[in-house]
C-alpha cells in the first residue's frame, strides 16, 4: 500500500502571523546571568529561550502512544481489584416480544459461588434509566421489548459460577409477535417521538414546475460500534452510603446521575472516573450506563467491589447500533441538474425506545442536504419503534445516514440529464444567493467548499482518470471500473443546546508542572493530547510540563458526552479559559511583586513566552522564568490552581417552526474513490482513494491526519462490509467477528492519498479556528458507494444508477449488476435480437 499524507496550503492564503506563533518563531536560547534564585536572563533579543515544544499547533505524539504499544495503558479490566470482587453475569430475554409471566430465581440462589441475585424488586430507586426520555428499565418488569433484554443478574464469586448460574433460572414468556419492520411501523404510527417536518418554501410548486421530477428510495443498514475493549466497569461501594464507578464510558456526568438515582442517594455520592476507553464511537455514550447501575446495585447490597464484562457476543446482542435508514425523495430539477425543491423522507429504525432516536433523526434530517442546496424543500423524519435493541449515537449520529439520500440523489440526476455526476454535484454545491439551508442556517465560508472541491479535481486528476475508465470499460465485458467524487459539509455542535458547555479544572505545582482536567473522555481519538497542547501553548511551556488526569465527576461536575466530534472545541476552550485566569493572577502579582527589584514592569505587554514571563519590549524587556515566578507566587500565597468553562455562543433551534442556527460551524472534505468490480461476482476493491480534509488551523495534524484516515475506513466499512443479519425471529446473529465483517488492513487501498488543506482557519472564533474532526471524515467513505454504482452504471451505458442499499456487499452488488444486465442487456435476447 503506498500511502501519501501531506498538507497543503491554499493558493495566496498568508502564512500564519499571529501574535503568538510570530513572537514564538522569533525567540531563540537565552543566557542566565547569575547564579541562585535571584538569577536574571539577560534581554538580548537574538540571544533568548527556543519556543515552547509540542503545543497546539504541532504534530505531537498522542499522550498514551508508548504505553499503546507496549501494553502499559490500562483499561477497565486491568484495574486490580480485591480479592473478594464479585463478578456479574446477565439473564437475558431469548424472545423479541410478550409477557414475562414468571421468573423464578430460587435455584440461581442455590448454586455454587453465587453471592447475589437481583432483579426488578430489587430497585430501591428509579427503575427506569432512560438517558433523556424514560423508556429502558434497567431490568423487565412485565413486558419484554428485544432479544437480550436484561431479566436479572447474578454476582458470583467467578464469572464462570456466575454465568453458568444464570442458566439455572426458570422463565416463563408469553411470546408475542415482534414489529421489525420500521416502514410498516412508522405507516401504524408505532414511533418512539413524534414525527418532525422542516421545511423552505413552496415545495409542491417547486415539483410541479420542474423540468424532471426525479425520485428513488434507499435502505441505509445500520452498524455495529465493534469497539476493542467492550462494555466494561468496576464499582467500589464507600464507606458511606456511595460508590466509586470505574467505567469505560463517554458520558459519566449521565452514568453519576443514574447509579444516584437507581440507588435512591444524592449524585454527590457517586463518583464516576473514566481514565480511557478501548472506542467508543458512541456506543458508550448512553449504553455503557446500564451496567454501571447494575454493578452498583449489586456493590452495596453485598459491601463488594463489583466488576461487570459483557462478552463479545453478549455485547453485541445487548446493545443498540447505528440506526438503519429507509429513505425516500424527489426532488424537482431543471435542464442543467440543480435542485429547485421537493421533498425527502428519513425513517429512522430506532429500536425500542427513545434512547437519543429525537437528535439522530433530527440530525440526519439536517444533513439530508450534505454539502448541496435542496432549494424550496420539505424534510420528513420518522421515528419508528421495533422490537431490537435501542439503537444509540454512532460516529456521525445520523447525518451520514441522512447524507446518504441525497448522494442517491446526485447520482440518479446526474443519468437523467446524461452529466457527469461530478459536474451535477458542482451545479448543486451551496452558492452565493442559495446559501440557506432548508431549516434556515446560512451557511458560510463558501468559497472554502469550492475551492476544496476544485483542488481535489485537480490533484486527483478525476477527469484524465474519468475518460481512461470509461475506455477501460467500453472493452472490458466482466471488470468494471467506477469512479466518483463525493463532498461533505457536517455541522458542528450538539444539537441540543445545553451540552454545549464544557468545564476544566487547571494546577500549577511548586515546580512549576501543570496538571489540567476536564470534562472529555478520552477513547483514542487524542482529545486529552490536545487540552494538554492548549495549555501548553496559553502557558507558554513544553508539552512534557503538562499532564492530564483521569476524567472525574468530583473534579469537573455536570459534563457533557464526549460527542457530536464537540471535545476538543468545547473543552479546550474551557482549558484556555482556566489557563487566561491563571495568567492574569499572575500578571496582576508580577507586576506588583517585580516592581521594586526590576525598576517596574510594563503590565499591558506582559506576556508568557518560552517558559518565561515577559514584560516590555527592546531595552527594557525583562524575563523571569516560570518556576521562579510560580514559587514567588506560592510564597506571596497566590493561588496557582483555576477553573474553566466555555459555552457555545450563537447556537439556537426552535423545534415548532424547524428553524434555527444548530449548527456553530461547518467542517468540510471531499474524496475521490476507484473501484473495480467483478460483475459476475460481485467481488469488489478499492483502488484508489484521494482525500481533501478541512480542519481550519489544526490543532496536532498528526492526530487530525489519523482521524481522517480511520473515520474514512469505518464509512467505507459501514457501507460495504458490515451487515447486521436478525433472524425472523428478531435475533441477532451476525454477533462476532465471523459473521460480522469490519475492515482490515488488506482493505485499505493500495493508493490512499490523505491531505489536509490549509490556509482555511474556521470563520467562527473555535479554539485556535481548528475545527473539529472526529465525525466529519466518516462520511468520506460514500465516496467508495457512489462509485460502486458508477462502476454498476456502465453496464446501462450510463443511462441509469441503479438502487444498491448498503451495505453494498458483493451479494447485493451482484444482484445490481444483473438487475441492470436484465434491463439493458437480456440473455438470451429476445426473439428477432439475435
Amino acid at each position: 500500500m503506498r500511502t501519501l499524507t501531506k498538507f497543503v496550503q491554499a493558493p495566496g492564503a498568508a502564512p500564519d502571523v499571529s501574535d503568538d506563533s510570530a513572537r514564538a518563531r522569533e525567540t531563540q536560547r537565552g543566557r542566565i546571568e547569575g547564579d541562585g534564585p535571584q538569577a536574571r536572563e539577560t534581554t538580548n533579543r537574538d540571544d533568548r529561550p527556543a519556543t515552547s515544544r509540542g503545543a497546539a499547533g504541532s504534530a505531537s505524539a498522542h499522550e498514551s502512544a508508548v504505553k499503546h504499544v507496549t501494553g502499559r495503558a490500562a483499561y477497565i479490566d486491568d484495574i486490580r481489584a480485591p480479592a473478594d470482587c464479585l463478578h456479574v453475569a446477565l439473564g437475558l430475554s431469548p424472545v423479541a416480544h410478550g409477557r414475562l409471566t414468571r421468573l423464578d430465581l430460587e435455584r440461581v440462589r442455590a448454586m455454587p459461588g453465587v453471592v447475589d441475585v437481583i432483579a426488578i424488586g430489587d430497585v430501591p430507586g428509579h427503575t427506569d434509566i432512560g438517558p433523556v426520555f424514560p423508556g429502558d428499565p434497567i431490568f423487565v418488569e412485565e413486558e419484554i421489548s428485544y432479544v437480550g433484554q436484561v431479566l436479572f443478574a447474578v454476582a458470583a464469586e467467578s464469572h464462570r459460577a456466575a454465568r453458568e448460574a444464570v442458566r439455572a433460572a426458570v422463565v416463563e414468556i408469553d411470546e408475542q409477535p415482534a414489529s421489525l419492520d420500521p416502514v410498516a411501523a412508522a405507516e401504524r404510527g408505532e414511533v418512539v417521538r413524534p414525527t418532525h417536518v422542516q421545511q423552505s418554501g413552496d415545495w409542491q410548486r417547486a415539483l410541479a414546475e420542474a423540468a424532471h421530477v426525479v425520485e428513488g428510495e434507499q435502505f441505509v443498514g445500520g452498524q455495529e460500534h465493534f469497539y476493542l475493549e467492550g462494555q466494561a466497569c468496576l464499582v467500589q461501594p464507600t464507606e458511606d452510603e456511595g460508590v466509586v464507578v470505574y467505567t469505560s464510558n463517554q458520558h459519566p456526568s449521565e452514568t453519576q446521575k443514574l447509579v444516584a438515582e437507581v440507588l435512591g442517594i444524592p449524585f454527590h455520592a457517586v463518583t464516576v472516573e473514566m481514565r480511557r476507553m478501548g472506542g467508543g464511537f458512541g456506543g458508550k455514550e448512553t449504553q455503557a450506563s446500564p451496567w454501571a447501575c447494575i454493578a452498583a446495585l449489586i456493590a452495596r447490597r453485598t459491601g463488594r467491589t463489583t466488576r461487570v464484562r459483557l462478552p463479545r457476543a453478549e455485547d453485541m446482542r445487548v446493545t443498540g447500533k447505528r440506526h438503519p435508514f429507509h429513505n425516500r425523495y424527489r426532488l424537482g430539477v431543471d435542464d442543467q441538474g440543480v435542485i429547485q425543491g421537493g421533498e425527502i423522507t428519513v425513517i429512522g429504525d430506532c429500536g425500542y425506545s427513545p434512547d437519543l432516536s429525537e437528535a439522530i433523526v433530527d440530525r440526519a434530517m439536517f444533513h439530508s442536504d450534505n454539502a448541496y442546496s435542496l432549494g424550496e424543500a420539505r424534510v420528513t423524519g420518522h421515528r419508528a419503534r421495533t422490537h431490537t435493541a435501542s439503537n444509540t449515537a454512532f460516529r456521525g449520529f445520523g447525518g451520514p445516514q441522512g447524507m446518504m439520500v441525497i448522494e442517491a440523489a446526485m447520482d440518479d440526476i446526474a443519468r437523467r440529464i446524461g452529466e457527469d455526476p461530478l459536474t451535477v454535484r458542482k451545479r448543486n454545491l451551496y452558492r452565493e444567493g442559495r446559501n440557506v439551508t432548508h431549516y434556515g442556517q446560512t451557511v458560510d465560508q463558501l468559497a472554502l467548499l469550492h475551492d476544496l472541491v476544485r483542488q481535489l479535481e485537480a490533484s486527483s486528476d478525476y477527469w484524465a482518470r474519468r475518460r481512461a475508465i470509461t475506455e477501460f470499460n467500453a472493452e472490458s465485458p466482466v471488470i468494471r471500473k467506477g469512479l466518483a467524487l463525493t463532498p461533505v459539509k457536517f455541522g458542528i455542535s450538539f444539537t441540543a443546546k445545553h451540552l454545549n458547555q464544557a468545564g476544566a479544572l487547571l494546577h500549577v505545582y511548586t515546580d512549576g508542572s501543570v496538571m489540567i482536567n476536564h470534562g472529555g473522555t478520552e477513547m483514542g481519538q487524542g482529545l486529552h493530547t490536545k487540552i494538554c497542547q492548549v495549555v501548553a501553548r496559553e502557558l507558554a511551556l513544553d508539552l512534557d510540563t503538562v499532564r492530564i488526569t483521569a476524567t472525574r465527576t468530583d473534579k469537573v461536575p455536570n459534563t457533557s458526552p464526549t460527542a457530536a466530534s464537540s471535545g476538543a472545541d468545547l473543552n479546550g476552550q474551557a482549558a484556555r479559559d482556566a489557563c487566561l485566569k491563571l495568567k492574569e493572577r499572575l500578571f496582576d502579582f508580577a507586576s506588583e511583586h517585580f516592581f521594586a527589584e526590576l525598576g517596574g514592569l510594563d503590565r499591558e505587554g506582559m506576556r508568557l513566552e518560552a517558559g518565561h514571563l515577559v514584560a516590555g519590549e527592546g531595552e527594557s524587556e525583562r524575563r523571569i522564568p516560570w518556576g521562579e515566578l510560580v514559587q514567588a507566587a506560592y510564597l506571596a500565597r497566590i493561588s496557582l490552581s483555576e477553573k474553566g468553562f466555555y459555552a457555545t455562543p450563537l447556537i439556537h433551534y426552535d423545534r415548532a417552526t424547524g428553524k434555527g442556527r444548530p449548527f456553530y460551524y461547518y467542517a468540510h472534505g471531499a474524496a475521490v474513490a476507484e473501484v473495480s468490480v467483478d460483475t459476475l461476482t460481485g467481488e469488489y476493491q478499492v483502488d484508489r482513494v484521494d482525500i481533501l480534509h478541512d480542519v481550519g488551523d489544526s490543532l496536532n495534524p498528526a492526530i487530525d491526519l489519523g482521524q481522517v484516515e480511520g473515520g474514512f475506513i469505518q464509512g467505507v466499512g459501514w457501507l460495504t462490509s458490515e451487515e447486521l443479519k436478525w433472524n425472523e425471529a428478531g435475533r441477532l446473529i451476525s454477533d462476532g467477528p465471523a459473521t460480522y465483517k469490519i475492515p482490515t488492513y488488506g482493505d485499505l487501498p493500495p493508493v490512499f492519498n490523505v491531505t489536509l488543506l490549509e490556509g482555511h482557519p474556521n470563520s467562527m472564533a473555535s479554539i485556535y479556528r481548528s475545527k473539529a474532526v472526529g465525525e466529519p471524515p466518516f462520511m468520506l467513505g460514500m465516496s467508495v458507494w457512489s462509485a460502486l454504482r458508477d462502476a454498476l452504471a456502465s453496464l446501462a451505458d450510463y443511462g441509469e444508477a441503479p438502487r444498491l442499499d448498503t451495505p453494498a456487499t458483493p451479494e447485493r452488488v451482484l444482484l445490481a449488476a444483473e438487475a441492470v444486465r436484465s434491463r439493458h442487456h437480456p440473455w438470451p435476447p429476445a426473439q428477432g435480437d439475435a
